[in-house]
């Protein structure tokens, strides 16, 4: 008998061990930047601190970093429908067919920077966009702001855009690049740089951090150009829905609580603080007379004929979404602006 109560705490002692260890989970991170970029060192940080706080350990992530399971944005939201990865980091302008309404946050409009205008989607995303992110349980969608026009050529008047060509943060905007004068080029962000130093484009609209490591924009530029109408860019980590089904009560309601709102603002902030560090770096650099590009900030009067411009092409962008069966854009978009 006494045996039997020895196996008995025996088999009941691997139980427990067995049960904790199910209950830990390790979830898969895909993203195309860098190690060092800030959306790992500092939101996903972020996220994972707070997963693992508030989890007792129990949830961790593993970042496979830089293209690892898949190189560049374009696949990214793809790789999380399929599983590819349990989350992954993406930018929603690299498949905008999939993301038409969230597309309208990219237009400029009265939001002043990335956390104001993350801060002005949040606030409509559940009534206006969420349909369209049905397939994956959203964690993020930040959007930081493409405040600095990189280039070979002034572009910091109306009349310098006049046949400049510009990659535009997302093809939403062409209409509007057009009414200012510019000539759209599309390329994915990681080709600026050799498209900026063989003349294929002239500029590109990009955070300001892009100037400094490790993107180094201003190697092959000879302006920065700010104080241009700004536009946005939305950027996602999102997770494959049945991973997070599979997932206990206890760990999705953990995810629930920090998802949205708060990890969409550590998201946009860690692009805004980066521009900020950038905006200090290239300080330092002026005075040292060892920065590489010209940095130009573009006249108010200069400024408003630009915007008088981008609202001029609006319409056309109303337009083309009427013709796509979306016949609330300008609802949206003002609903985004008030």
């Amino acid at each position: 008998m006494k045996s039997k109560f020895k196996l008995a705490a025996i088999l009941a002692g691997a139980l427990s061990i067995s049960t904790n260890s199910v209950s830990a989970e390790e979830l898969s991170v895909a993203t195309f930047v860098p190690p060092s970029h800030e959306t790992i060192t500092g939101a996903l940080a972020w996220f994972e601190k707070e997963l693992t706080t508030r989890s007792n350990g129990e949830l961790t992530l593993k970042v496979y970093a830089a293209g690892q399971l898949g190189a560049g944005p374009t696949q990214q939201y793809k790789r999380a429908v399929e599983g590819v990865a349990d989350i992954t980091f993406g930018i929603a302008a690299s498949t905008p067919t999939l993301f038409p309404k969230t597309m309208l946050a990219i237009l400029p409009g009265k939001a002043v920077n990335g956390p104001d205008s993350t801060r002005r989607m949040w606030t409509v995303f559940d009534k206006y966009m969420a349909d369209e992110w049905s397939d994956v349980k959203v964690l993020a969608v930040g959007n930081p702001a493409g405040g600095m026009i990189i280039a070979t050529k002034d572009v910091s008047t109306i009349e310098g855009m006049k046949g400049a060509k510009i990659v535009p943060w997302a093809a939403i905007t062409t209409p509007v690049l057009q009414g200012m004068g510019a000539v759209p080029v599309q390329l994915d962000p990681t080709e600026h740089y050799t498209a900026l130093s063989t003349g294929t484009i002239d500029a590109a609209i990009s955070s300001i951090n892009n100037i400094m490591p490790p993107w180094n924009l201003d190697e092959v530029a000879n302006y920065a150009v700010v104080n241009t109408p700004a536009t946005f860019n939305p950027v996602f980590y999102v997770m494959n829905k049945e991973r997070y089904e599979s997932l206990s009560a206890k760990h999705q309601k953990i995810i629930d609580e920090i998802s949205g709102m708060p990890f969409s603002m550590q998201l946009v902030q860690a692009f805004h603080d980066a521009d900020e560090v950038a905006l200090k770096w290239k300080d330092e650099k002026i005075a040292a007379g060892e920065l590489n590009v010209e940095w130009i900030v573009t006249s108010d009067g200069e400024r408003a004929k630009m915007e008088a411009a981008a609202a001029a092409g609006m319409e056309a962008i109303y337009s083309d979404y009427e013709n796509r069966g979306i016949k609330n854009a300008k609802k949206i978009y003002e609903a985004l602006n008030k």
